[in-house]
């Protein structure tokens, strides 16, 4: 593996450093935790990349985008940490147990991040690890990516890690980088980003399921309309009988073609929590602030708190609860005390 640049050494560095506040995460039921992976290394030239996957077709939540490894808790006594690193062996291949990496890899700890709410009503606590050899001929994608459980994971990728914090990319791929706009969630300005990462043989890793669905050119779903990549949240939309914005309707595709032709695009779209978190822990590393605009606060941690004061986030999920705008604005206006707001 090749020696760290500076910039990628320093930002180790402040990842270890950094010190996470109490969270909430341990005091929500079993059910409502889960937890992610930002797994880093070291490409050739010793700048930091970060490893990311494509929720395969069949899941039920957030089929066909773009996530961290990870998922929900399994048991009162695992820990986020745990987690992250089982669910990892699950969808990566990244054992969870230390010793059964291949000879001279190592994954260390580096430090977590406050815990996010997800659209689901969980609490998602991003565990930051290093993923390094002492070898300088190691090849992580060829050691360890991709065992890839295909139920859950259509494809592994991997994105330059600094650029999270970037307005631009400067590679000769079609398509742009970022996207931002603001959104009204609660009750403040909610910053959504939406990230167009550019993949090639050597930084995307697919299922042999997915593989083996090669879709025919002449059936493809495709927008002729348009000479921009078609993204895969879209193609996720499609097989899932949903239109596509600018299209005439919603077409009838197989998911697991859709979602193979999807896998062709050169650019995949890296949004909603996963980006956020993917800014934030950029944010963290690089002790700087991005070049687009964005929250100033880490994670959701206070509106977790305000949620569990008003009895939301029960062990059991209610029938037709959904976490609205009105749920978040009602949280939001709950008082904490002096207490609960120390132990944030």
């Amino acid at each position: 593996m090749a020696a760290l640049s500076q910039a990628s050494a320093a930002a180790l560095a402040r990842l270890r450093a950094f010190k996470p506040p109490p969270s909430q995460y341990t005091k929500l039921p079993l059910t409502r935790r889960a937890s992610v992976l930002i797994l880093l290394f070291a490409d050739r030239r010793g700048d930091l990349r970060v490893i990311l996957t494509i929720r395969s077709a069949k899941l039920r939540n957030y089929a066909g985008q773009a996530a961290l490894p990870g998922g929900k808790a399994d048991t009162e006594a695992e820990t986020a940490w745990m987690t992250a690193r089982r669910e990892a062996e699950e969808e990566i291949g990244l054992p969870s147990n230390d010793e059964q990496l291949p000879s001279g890899y190592t994954v260390e700890k580096l430090t977590e991040l406050p815990a996010n709410l997800a659209m689901t009503e969980l609490g998602v606590m991003p565990c930051v690890a290093w993923l390094r050899s002492l070898s300088k001929d190691a090849d992580i994608a060829k050691d360890l990516l991709p065992r890839l459980d295909a139920r859950e994971v259509a494809a592994v990728f991997t994105a330059p890690f600094e650029q999270f914090l970037k307005q631009r990319d400067d590679v000769d791929v079609e398509g742009e980088w970022y996207r931002g706009a603001w959104h009204s969630w609660y009750h403040e300005p909610w910053r959504m980003h939406m990230f167009h990462v550019p993949v090639t043989p050597r930084t995307v890793f697919r299922s042999q399921e997915v593989e083996n669905t090669r879709l025919d050119a002449a059936t493809a779903p495709c927008s002729p309309e348009s000479k921009a990549p078609v993204l895969l949240a879209d193609r996720a939309a499609q097989a899932y009988g949903k239109p596509v914005p600018g299209s005439s309707g919603p077409e009838k595709v197989d998911k697991s073609l859709a979602q193979k032709d999807a896998l062709d695009m050169p650019r995949y779209r890296v949004f909603g929590m996963t980006a956020r978190i993917l800014v934030d822990a950029a944010r963290v590393a690089y002790g700087r602030d991005p070049e687009f605009e964005h929250n100033s606060h880490f994670g959701d941690e206070e509106m977790i708190a305000k949620l569990m004061k008003m009895g939301r986030l029960k062990p059991k999920k209610e029938k037709g609860e959904i976490l609205t705008r009105d749920v978040m604005e009602a949280a939001a206006n709950i008082e904490l005390s002096s207490e609960e707001k120390g132990k944030l």
